[in-house]
């Protein structure tokens, strides 16, 4: 296993506001704080030109792991605009990353009312329905196939809290109906507790259709305020939903106990999802990779 860092912990997160730091000092404390990847973070963040990417990564003796992309999955008129940038991402992925980088497409989260007051709250009266994850499997569908056949990437559905794809019910109903040589997943811890689920039994649940692992904490005190202080998704990420590796509720050595015996050779990407500004994020990696040593990592 190789760990990487993102973006996202950095205050580079996509329908969140505010001044971002720049690539080159997010990527110099990354290299520094001991992760060895990185992802390529919101379109623009980063060089599009891949002989400036390629330099920027040399440079610091990282490499790329794969890429979020946003799509308005539940609307099947924006499937086509998603397309065309996934597989420009790909593409760029593909040059920078090789063939093993991952795709991760993702719903465009916090843009739903209800889905994004509702952040871990999800219930039977506000889960996906059939019809709109027939549209969301089928824009999926549709975007994994182009970016195959434009570069051989995999890509894999991220289930991501103030989207409609959140619980582990909507995770299973979702790989239930798409093509599993198509479509792959990627496995968050952090967002997959969101959702009311074991991190550890989840990724045994999906293990076969995991293609990349995001390592993110959880912390369920942030949540419980919610309701009293009308906290939707972005105000949950705000507050710290998402701590320091060790400092939630997450069991993380159940977790790499699991992927030892599981025989998983791929990428551990961290994040800690926070606002621009919000925290120190250097010193954060730095003891997020000193806490994942604790289970030879």
């Amino acid at each position: 296993m190789k760990i990487a860092n993102a973006p996202c912990s950095w205050g580079t997160i996509e329908n969140v506001p505010g001044a971002r730091i720049g690539y080159a000092q997010m990527l110099d404390e990354l290299a520094e704080t001991g992760y060895v990847g990185t992802e390529l973070g919101d379109v623009g963040f980063m060089p599009d030109d891949p002989e400036a990417l390629r330099d920027a990564l040399a440079s610091r003796s990282l490499e790329m792991v794969g890429s979020w992309v946003t799509v308005g999955l539940r609307d099947r008129a924006r499937h086509e605009e998603g397309l065309k940038r996934a597989v420009h991402i790909a593409r760029l992925l593909r040059a920078v990353g090789g063939p093993t980088a991952v795709v991760n497409l993702g719903d465009d989260h916090s843009t739903d009312p209800v889905r994004t007051q509702r952040a871990g709250r999800i219930d039977a009266t506000s889960s996906v329905s059939d019809e709109d994850l027939a549209v969301i499997v089928e824009g999926v569908e549709r975007i994994a196939a182009a970016v195959r056949e434009e570069t051989g990437l995999r890509t894999g559905l991220h289930h991501h809290g103030g989207s409609f794809i959140e619980t582990p019910r909507e995770v299973q109903a979702f790989l239930d109906r798409a093509d599993p040589d198509l479509v792959h997943l990627v496995f968050d811890s952090g967002h997959w507790t969101l959702g009311g689920g074991d991190a550890a039994i989840g990724l045994d649940r999906h293990y076969d259709r995991v293609q990349l692992v995001h390592v993110k904490d959880f912390d369920p005190t942030v949540l419980a305020r919610a309701d009293a202080e009308g906290w939707g998704y972005p105000d949950l990420v705000a507050h710290g939903v998402f701590p320091e590796l060790g400092r939630g509720v997450v069991d993380f050595a159940a977790l790499f106990t699991l992927l030892e015996r599981r025989g998983y050779d791929g990428w551990i990407v961290v994040e800690q999802d926070v606002v621009p500004g919000l925290g120190t994020p250097k010193e954060s990696a730095a003891r997020n990779r000193a806490y994942l040593s604790r289970f030879g990592v």
